[in-house]
Formats: C-alpha cells, structure tokens, sequence
C-alpha cells in the first residue's frame, strides 16, 4: 500500500504548506510507510495529480489524502474515481471541512493524521456529473451563483466562515431569484421556475447551511431541493430556513424529490452555472447520476451519524 498526500498550499490559511508537509512525513515515517507528498498548483491540479498516480500506480493499492478543503477533497475523488484500488481521504486544512461533518462528533478523530493512515475505507456514495463530480453536494441557481461570487469576499480581511456567503447570497438576491428550467428527475418532469436547484449527498456546505439534515451519502440517492422563484420580501425567511433544514415549513416554496439520475437545463438556453463541492463549472446541459462504491478512508471506527428521515 501507498500513502499519498495531496496538499493544496491555497485551502485555509495560506502560507501552511510546509507545515501540512512537516505533518504528513512525520506521521509517514513514524509508521514506515511507503508514501509521496504532491502539491497542487493551480485549481484542478489536484485532479491531474491524482490521476496520473493512478495511471502510474501499477495496480499497487494507493491511499490519498486530502490536505486541504471540500475542493481539495473533491479534485482527490475525481481523479480517483473508477479506479478499483484506490481510496481517498480528507485531513481537513480547508475553512469549511464540510464533508466529513456527516460523522458528527466523530469528525474530530480525522483531524490526527495517524488515526487516518491507520484507518479503514468504508464505500461511500459519488455525483458523476458530465462536467465534473461532487462528493458532498450539487446546486444550479442562485445557490452556485452565490459560491461563484463568494471568491471575491473571501478576499476581504477577516472575511471568514460564512460571512462570504452570506454577502454573495444579499448581492445575488439583488441579481433576481429565478430562472425557468427544465428538470428530469429519475424519467420524471419537473420543470418551472426555480430559485435554486440543490442535491445532497452530504448534510453541510457554505461553512453553515445544513438544508438536509438527514442526508446519507451511503444510502445510494441523492436528496434533491426544488427552490421555487420567491419574492425578495419573502426570501429572507425561506433561505433561513433552507439554512437550517426546515425547508418542510415552506412546502409551497420547497419540494424535496429522492433522486439517482438528473437532468437540468436553463429554458432560455443559456449555460447553467453549476457549484460542485464548492467548485464551479459552466454548461447547457446538466447529467448527473448517483454511483456507489467510493472508498473513502475513515480512523476505525468511525461511522456517518444516521439520523431519521
């Protein structure tokens, strides 16, 4: 087996390469480990990275993880994906970390690089989309808007957590709410006029929204939100309780539809902005289907925290 950790210097607070570097060897060669330390450069590095050490691994069983956010660990899983011998970890360095937040109290364990090394690989669920994939979640709408917009305030000081967020989200609200799209959804149509079109296989995102608080990214389906077009007036309240999962108080305003298989377009045509763990991608049309089996490495133990749906 191969440790490989994939470090993205940008992710968190800037300037911690070396030491996210001194960390990895350390817990490597306490251990005698076989492992590798590759750094991204620019975003979708990691991607390359990743795939090419698969391409080269010769079958050996490799393990990455990654040091870094949600969009480091999503570029690990894309370009580890389909590889039968591969799993993929996250040791959170990135300022949301929302992925593992689904092992609830146990989410600190993976914050001891040795506890990960030492771990297990539990089969985890994967969005593979025709423009990229997601491990956590995917939206189309204000809400990748929003993610889109948010990079700028991420650069203001002290402009931290949520804040960027939430001021990209009063800026978009601004924009407009709505769009027509046409939606299919397991075969079935759902097309309208939508404010944002969201689908968990995690629970959190954007540093605080949790607007599926029972999703299991082990059960085999996503959980998707159908956001209808609301006014400004009434926006405010609505997104307060998307943030905190009580979208069944909107039912007027908020559809929640299980789903495997996904298709969205914008009526008028034009591209959809489309947010992926964090991640934004631009394209017509919109596939994403449900796989199964990604292995994704936990310390022992531990466990996704079921709750009731």
């Amino acid at each position: 087996m191969k440790h490989i950790f994939l470090i993205n210097p940008a992710a968190g607070s800037r300037g911690r390469q070396a030491e996210l570097a001194g960390v990895c060897r350390k817990a490597a060669l306490e251990q005698n480990l076989e492992y590798e330390i590759l750094v991204t450069e620019h975003p979708g590095h990691g991607v390359e990275l990743v795939r090419k050490a698969c391409l080269q691994g010769g079958g050996q069983h490799l393990r990455f993880y990654a040091c870094g956010g949600d969009g480091t660990l999503n570029e690990a899983a894309r370009g580890a994906f389909g590889m039968w011998n591969v799993a993929v970890g996250h040791f959170p360095a990135g300022t949301g970390n929302d992925f593992i937040k689904v092992f609830g109290r146990q989410m600190n364990r993976f914050f001891q690089l040795p506890e990960l090394t030492k771990g297990e690989e539990l089969p985890m669920d994967y969005v593979e989309t025709n423009c990229g994939g997601a491990v956590n979640v995917l939206s189309v709408g204000i809400d990748a808007r929003v993610a889109a917009g948010m990079r700028k305030y991420k650069r203001l000081p002290l402009c931290r957590g949520q804040w960027p967020y939430v001021f990209s989200t009063a800026e978009n609200i601004l924009r407009g709410l709505g769009e027509e799209y046409q939606v299919i959804i397991d075969g079935k149509s759902y097309d309208g006029d939508y404010s944002m079109i969201f689908a968990a296989n995690g629970r959190w995102y954007g540093g605080g929204f949790c607007p599926v608080p029972d999703a299991d990214p082990q059960d085999g389906q996503l959980d998707v939100l159908l956001v209808s077009k609301v006014g400004r007036m009434t926006a405010a309240q609505v997104v307060g309780a998307y943030k905190k999962g009580l979208g069944y108080q909107y039912p007027q305003y908020i559809k929640r539809v299980p789903a495997h298989e996904m298709e969205i377009r914008r009526r008028d045509g034009k591209d959809l902005c489309v947010n992926l763990d964090g991640e934004i991608a631009y394209t017509p049309r919109l596939q994403a289907v449900l796989r199964q089996g990604m292995k994704f490495i936990v310390p022992r133990g531990v466990q996704v925290e079921r709750r009731e749906k």
